[in-house]
């Protein structure tokens, strides 16, 4: 039998009150593209913060090619042949491709030499990217080109990817997948963490499954349905979100040729963007990370002023109300940002809570604010969403990144907004808890309410919404009906085809 390129065994990683990995063993094969499935704190980043020398296992031990292999930092797994793609982008916005890429480079090369490298490394791969581009002016799926690019100048044994579609188009994603496959023929081990279990079933030839630490399964993707999968991620049967066949009432939101300034030199400008909204109904907005998501909330919020246009809600021009005023209105809003922005790290959940209920949940009193009534929200959000914590007065950056987003969107939802504008609801979540959030969100568009979801996961989307349109540098599409539009067309909205014909609604 041939000697698998990367063997765990019996890897374990204690931490205060919990084994985030126990026992965990596993083998990776030459050229092998590898799935580590699990939801989360099933222990994923753990294991593979393990593998690439960010942390240190307990117990067990690890092999490369045969040899032992114990990395004490990133640079000796690197040395040792790993490279890891990190879900968020170490990228500095000023600097261009080539520069950013020799800072990630243990002796990097003049910067002429590289560049030619870059150039020559990147058309090989169908990922072509020019060095001396300013990173901040790259969209997202070019700066995820910009941290492959990094890894495969390095030539790895093994490449480590975490959640690398999150930020790119239907076409992107396809472009990323032929560069994996071509990798994978010339014997580079890939370990592969997405949440996507259709796209698991179309690259992976094998997937490991945690749960709460532990290897509780593995299989075949290919001869597995997403659905069982999930089922061995989350120990039981998973519900698919379900609404009510309603129709859509009065508009209750309308925005007319709103425009607003980008908000530093590498945001986005929004321009002329209209749109109703009616009772009852989901508008969904994709587009790629970056083309005015973060600035289109902003302005709904009341974050940031427009620079000109209308924003009508009930009748009202609201544009030169803050979130407060918005907020008492029934305009709520969940931004992208869970960690510093939706939350903020040092407070506790139940200071979290008080920090957008205090007026709408009646946590003030003739102007004290009541901490028994906060810490009763925030307990009575925890327990609605299922957020794994010690209790509410635990701080927010002591949560994992899953359960930080089901309560900042927990918190929200159990306002009862009128209006609920969110940015990537599940966005790091595991299948259940998407599940769960995206069955709020619907419970509340039963009960009249409407909302605006901005998100990167098109089958998200299609699956809630009743009406799409895309965002492509700072613009809106026009709306289309969700039922029956295509992943292609879905992709060239994503891309900016602002002039294609559309069903108006």
């Amino acid at each position: 039998m041939t000697e698998p390129l990367l063997s765990l065994t019996d890897l374990t990683k204690a931490y205060p009150g919990v084994v985030a990995n126990d026992s965990v063993s596993l083998e990776i094969g030459t050229g092998q593209v590898h799935a580590l499935l699990g939801e989360n704190g099933a222990g994923k980043s753990t294991l593979v913060k393990m593998i690439y020398g960010l942390i240190k296992p307990d117990s067990g031990r690890m092999k490369m090619n045969g040899a032992p292999f114990a990395p004490s930092e990133p640079r000796a797994a690197r040395a040792a042949g790993v490279g890891m793609v990190f879900q968020h982008f170490s990228l500095f916005d000023a600097m261009t491709v080539a520069e950013n890429i020799a800072l990630g480079m243990e002796s990097a090369p003049k910067l002429g030499a590289l560049s030619a490298q870059i150039t020559e490394v990147s058309e090989a791969y169908g990922l072509p990217l020019s060095p001396d581009r300013i990173v901040g002016d790259l969209s997202a799926g070019e700066r995820q080109r910009v941290e492959i690019i990094r890894c495969l100048l390095q030539q790895p044994k093994l490449l480590i990817m975490d959640e690398p579609t999150s930020v790119l188009t239907p076409q992107e994603v396809e472009i990323l997948f032929k560069t994996l496959r071509k990798l994978s023929a010339e014997g580079t081990a890939i370990l592969y963490i997405s949440h996507k279990l259709e796209e698991i079933r179309t690259l992976c030839d094998h997937a490991t499954i945690l749960r709460l630490g532990k290897v509780v399964g593995e299989c075949t993707p290919r001869d597995t349905t997403a659905s069982a999968m999930a089922e061995m991620m989350v120990g039981k049967l998973l519900q698919t979100p379900t609404r009510a066949v309603q129709t859509a009432g009065d508009i209750v939101l309308s925005l007319t040729a709103l425009a607003a300034p980008a908000p530093n030199a590498f945001g986005m400008a929004l321009k002329d963007i209209s749109l109703e909204l009616r009772a009852g109904e989901v508008l969904g907005i994709g587009g790629v990370a970056g083309n005015g998501q973060d600035e289109l909330l902003a302005a709904l919020s009341g974050e940031r002023p427009v620079k000109r246009g209308m924003i009508d809600y009930k009748g009202e021009d609201i544009g030169p109300l803050g979130p407060t005023a918005r907020r008492m209105r029934g305009l709520l809003a969940a931004p992208e940002e869970r960690m510093g922005h939706a939350a903020a790290p040092d407070m506790s959940l139940t200071e979290n809570a008080m920090l957008t209920g205090a007026g709408r949940m009646g946590l003030e009193k003739r102007g004290f604010l009541d901490w028994a009534a906060a810490k009763s929200f925030a307990e009575a959000v925890i327990k609605r969403f299922d957020v794994r914590t010690p209790g509410p007065g635990a701080a927010a950056r002591s949560l994992s990144g899953g359960n930080l987003q089901k309560f900042v969107i927990g918190r929200e939802v159990m306002q009862n907004p009128d209006v609920l504008v969110v940015n990537q609801p599940t966005w790091g979540v595991d299948a259940s808890a998407a599940a769960d959030i995206r069955q709020a969100l619907l419970d509340l568009v039963r009960n009249g309410a409407a909302l605006i979801v901005i998100s990167q996961d098109l089958d998200e989307l299609m699956e809630i919404s009743d009406r799409f349109a895309a965002l492509n540098e700072g613009r809106l599409t026009a709306p289309r009906l969700a039922h029956g539009i295509s992943v292609e067309e879905i992709g060239l909205m994503m891309g900016g085809a602002h002039d294609m014909e559309v069903a108006h609604v």
